[in-house]
């Protein structure tokens, strides 16, 4: 008697159409086969008889048929019984195929592609070793997230989930989509964050990695994301949501983040995607940078980072990092990045906006570098005092210098808390940014945006 038994799932689930995860265990599996000879048919097989049924469904040796040996017979039952696993594989896939899951294209490239992410993975995991974060089975993320009912936000990267942990404490749950080239953003997002502490940078809590499923547990984060409070659109009828002051900490915070980021870690790491989306606002609106899957982990005494290709958000981006002629990638890019967004908390709008009419637009770095100029009011809104004042003037100051078009001219992060700490007497403003309006016609869509430049000095 051959008995087949397939490779036990460590979750169940609800679906009647196999998942993509089902079907690479379908398409992996581990045969266990037993085999079973009474004690007549084994003597039968010694004399290299053959075993047999008669018409009343007894065993009887058949003597005349010899020449196949025990040996033989058990491994053609085997193969016989592994047809039957191969079949019963393939009748699944026909199945998927017929209620339109898969396409036979996406199977060829779930089979070669995830199986590369999982073997790059899983070597991340084995050569970090043990992490400072725990891991969590999918199981797990179902129990937690009360199987997905929460949704807090989505991204091309996933869906972000709320949910509690057995010990009560909530937490914000990525679900992660299938990984974009061999895993690099879910590697670079347990590697970077797991190395930080610091009361600017979001915590990593754990992460589940099981066959195509991935996800990263976080801390909470009860009032969301920064862009919910910054721009115009969001304001109520008294105006700002945010009164000068929090977004002065906010930015101030920020940046504490970023230097912590540059120069407090074992190594320096690169964000690469800073803007209101990824920083993240606790029950106190103490700001925390999130999303490091765009990030790049390297020697704090490398300066200048070889990068293939462009990486970060339209209007964030620092010009050398997608036309090396302005200079080489290093944690200048970020201090870019941080400018142009301290100067949407400033300006209440977004530095590419497509629903601006392109016949009234003015570009606020220039619009405001001019007033700076010429010491005139900078007909900002809600500015109840000197405070304000004295605030909003210092983050318009230190935005301009951060996004200086030369990476040299730009102050390090730990320049940048020195400035916004110190006094408004001490900072002198910079020259004008060479960076123009982004030109955009009718026909360009927000995601198409063509970038211009003014005559650039060698």
């Amino acid at each position: 008697m051959f008995n087949y038994s397939a490779p036990k799932e460590s979750e169940s689930t609800s679906s009647s159409v196999a998942s993509d995860d089902d079907l690479f265990r379908l398409l992996t599996p581990e045969f266990d086969l037993r085999v079973r000879v009474s004690e007549d048919c084994y003597k039968c097989y010694q004399r290299e008889g053959q075993c047999k049924p008669d018409y009343n469904g007894k065993l009887y040796c058949d003597e005349a048929e010899k020449g196949i040996s025990i040996k033989k017979k058990l491994a053609i039952a085997a193969l016989a019984s592994l047809s039957a696993g191969i079949i019963g594989v393939v009748m699944v896939i026909i199945c998927c195929l017929i209620k339109g899951k898969f396409s036979s294209n996406k199977i060829i490239y779930f089979w070669k592609n995830e199986s590369l992410n999982h073997k790059t993975i899983r070597a991340f995991l084995t050569n970090h070793g043990p992490l400072a974060i725990r891991r969590y089975s999918y199981s797990d993320i179902k129990k937690m997230t009360n199987f997905f009912r929460d949704e807090l936000g989505e991204g091309g990267y996933g869906g972000v989930y709320k949910g509690q942990l057995p010990n009560g404490c909530l937490v914000a749950v990525k679900v992660l989509k299938e990984s974009r080239g061999d895993g690099e953003e879910f590697i670079n997002e347990v590697a970077s964050i797991s190395r930080t502490s610091h009361v600017n940078i979001v915590s990593l809590i754990g992460f589940c990695f099981e066959g195509s499923k991935r996800a990263l547990i976080y801390e909470f984060m009860p009032n969301g994301s920064l862009e919910k409070f910054i721009y115009k659109e969001s304001y109520s009828k008294a105006g700002r949501l945010l009164e000068w002051e929090t977004l002065y900490k906010i930015a101030l915070g920020i940046a504490q983040g970023l230097e912590y980021l540059h120069k407090g870690c074992n190594t320096q790491i690169l964000h690469f995607d800073i803007k209101p989306h990824n920083i993240l606002l606790d029950e106190n609106f103490c700001p925390k940078i999130s999303d490091f899957g765009l990030a790049k982990i390297c020697p704090r005494e490398k300066s200048i980072i070889s990068m293939l290709g462009a990486r970060g958000t339209a209007g964030y981006i620092a010009p050398e990092v997608f036309c090396r002629n302005f200079g080489g990638v290093s944690h200048k890019s970020d201090v870019y990045s941080y400018g142009m967004m301290v100067f949407e908390m400033v300006e209440g709008r977004r530095n590419i906006d497509v629903e601006i009419d392109c016949a009234s637009e003015i570009y606020f770095p220039h619009w405001i570098y001019k007033r700076l100029e010429q010491d005139e009011d900078l007909g900002l809104q809600d500015l109840m005092n000197e405070e304000d004042h004295e605030s909003a003037r210092k983050m318009i100051i230190v935005s301009l210098w951060c996004i200086q078009t030369d990476p040299s001219n730009r102050p390090s992060m730990s320049r940048v808390v020195n400035m916004l700490e110190g006094s408004l007497g001490s900072l002198q403003v910079p020259p004008k940014p060479y960076l123009s309006s982004p030109s955009r016609s009718p026909e360009d869509s927000p995601t198409m945006v063509s970038i211009q430049y003014d005559s650039i000095i060698p």
